[in-house]
């Protein structure tokens, strides 16, 4: 079996089981960006719901998948190991698409509750494994993340567009079902290739078995009695509410005691850590506008000529980003190279303050569509398309760098933990983006088209301004936190 020094002391760019690792993630972010894509449009056409309501629910939902993240983290690093995380997640991912795939009009919170509570186990394990594959300092690891959030990316625009289109053109029932075959073809990736991982991801603190073994049978019992507890809260809004008003400061408090074992220095580094994490809550409140209220105007506000092609807008809705963050990577990834060689390559907080002006002007550009409309009053393709790329490039300034600051900044023993928080920043960011999509919504169903972009386009101009506020914060004050982060490092870091 090969040995973590072994796999650490690879040649080249890439280690050979970043592959194994990359298309695992490809094909999960395939099924969670295929269902994603579905579930506000499916809500409202099929369920019936309002678009107020639908929102509510879209960030609900999203806010369960990121939040059990951390706790899928947490047991990971404690309990079950990265691994069986993974296989056990990816595992309940399957089910919950194929329940779905069976009958998403009668079964839908039900097939939903298994996706969330597989994602949790799957999403923060995987990315985890990626930072083992390095050793402290190694410079290759930005760009190994760098190389895994393509292949989220790859999925994601595969899964986005594939899906939606199957749904709206041809059978919901069939659009679900091909998400959870795409998950069975990545799990199974990963098992005909984990032998290459070595230790990496095994099961933790071995030294008395028998205790590890009971305490993974309660996970896996606490699992299932979960699922009831995740189905009432995410009918109910009202309940989600409560949960995120708790597990936030019990994560905090969590923190705080794992802090009190560290030296200044890591206290430091995890400080600059939580930081870019709350950064990380209000740059996803607004960029997950994607799947909630943008998925509704291009259902119902959008033309669909894009040049000389005819193409459905929720396809372009669900896919645009990630094509733009795929044709965009190499050559942000390669400014930082030649900033770099210029010696003025911009730290990680200027990095993160670019990454809100770009969100703020994309939202200025999604204002911009109540000024180009055709002949039947139908905003434009091309505007709502271009305000897609300037977003895509707001991502890239920063969740690749989120990734890697994760591992980089905490130490090894906290690793899952902070990759964990990192998704509940996620989690509270799709849940702000629930509630500030349903905001924008007309309470009036029957509002014509006019009066629905109306209130959407001016909503985005209020993201607009307070993306341009946040980010120019960040930028001023990025000489300060920049001093956080280059803290020495203590001895496990």
């Amino acid at each position: 079996m090969n040995t973590l020094e072994s796999i650490q002391d690879f040649k080249g760019t890439y280690p050979k089981q970043l592959w194994s690792l990359f298309f695992t993630e490809m094909w999960e972010r395939f099924c969670f960006y295929g269902n994603r894509g579905m579930l506000v449009i499916f809500m409202t056409d099929i369920l019936l719901f309002k678009e107020g309501d639908a929102q509510l629910k879209y960030g609900a939902i999203q806010a369960f998948v990121y939040a059990f993240t951390f706790i899928g983290g947490l047991f990971a690093d404690k309990i079950l190991g990265f691994q069986k995380s993974l296989l056990g997640g990816g595992t309940l991912m399957i089910l919950g698409s194929t329940i779905l795939g069976i009958d998403a009009a009668n079964y839908f919170f039900y097939g939903i509750c298994l996706i969330i509570v597989g994602t949790g186990f799957f999403k923060p394990n995987i990315s985890t494994m990626v930072g083992e594959l390095y050793k402290p300092g190694d410079v290759r690891r930005d760009a190994g993340f760098s190389l895994f959030y393509a292949g989220i990316n790859i999925g994601a625009l595969l899964g986005g567009g594939l899906c939606v289109y199957v749904g709206k053109s041809y059978s919901w029932n069939l659009a679900f079902l091909l998400s959870g075959i795409f998950m069975a073809i990545g799990l199974l990736n990963f098992l005909l290739t984990r032998k290459n991982l070595g230790p990496i991801g095994l099961v933790p603190n071995v030294v008395n078995p028998g205790t590890i073994k009971r305490n993974q049978n309660l996970v896996y019992a606490g699992t299932l009695l979960s699922l009831p507890l995740v189905y009432i809260m995410i009918k109910n809004t009202a309940y989600t509410d409560i949960f995120m008003y708790i597990i936030g400061p019990l994560t905090l408090i969590f923190l705080l005691f794992e802090m009190k074992k560290l030296d200044g220095a890591q206290i430091k580094q995890l400080f600059a850590a939580l930081i870019f994490i709350f950064l990380s809550i209000v740059f996803w409140a607004f960029f997950e506008q994607s799947g909630g209220s943008l998925s509704l105007v291009a259902r119902d506000l959008l033309s669909n000529d894009l040049g000389p092609i005819q193409i459905d807008p929720n396809v372009v809705n669900n896919s645009a980003n990630s094509l733009f963050v795929i044709l965009l990577s190499t050559a942000i990834g390669g400014l930082w190279i030649y900033l770099k060689k210029k010696n003025i390559e911009p730290n990680y907080y200027q990095k993160f303050g670019f990454a809100f002006v770009f969100l703020g002007l994309a939202f200025y550009i999604f204002y911009a569509l109540r000024f180009y409309l055709n002949a039947e009053g139908m905003a434009s393709m091309w505007v709502f398309t271009l305000a897609y790329l300037v977003i895509s490039v707001g991502e890239l300034f920063l969740s690749p760098i989120g990734l890697s600051l994760m591992t980089k900044l905490s130490p090894k023993h906290l690793w899952g933990i902070m990759m964990g928080m990192w998704f509940l920043a996620s989690a509270y960011g799709q849940y702000f983006a629930g509630i500030l999509g349903a905001g924008m919504a007309s309470p009036d169903e029957n509002a014509s088209l006019a009066t629905r972009l109306d209130g959407y386009t001016q909503g985005y101009l209020q993201l607009a301004i307070y993306a341009f506020i946040t980010g120019g914060i960040v930028i001023v004050a990025s000489r300060w936190l920049k001093g956080l982060m280059e803290a020495e490092s203590g001895p496990e870091a």
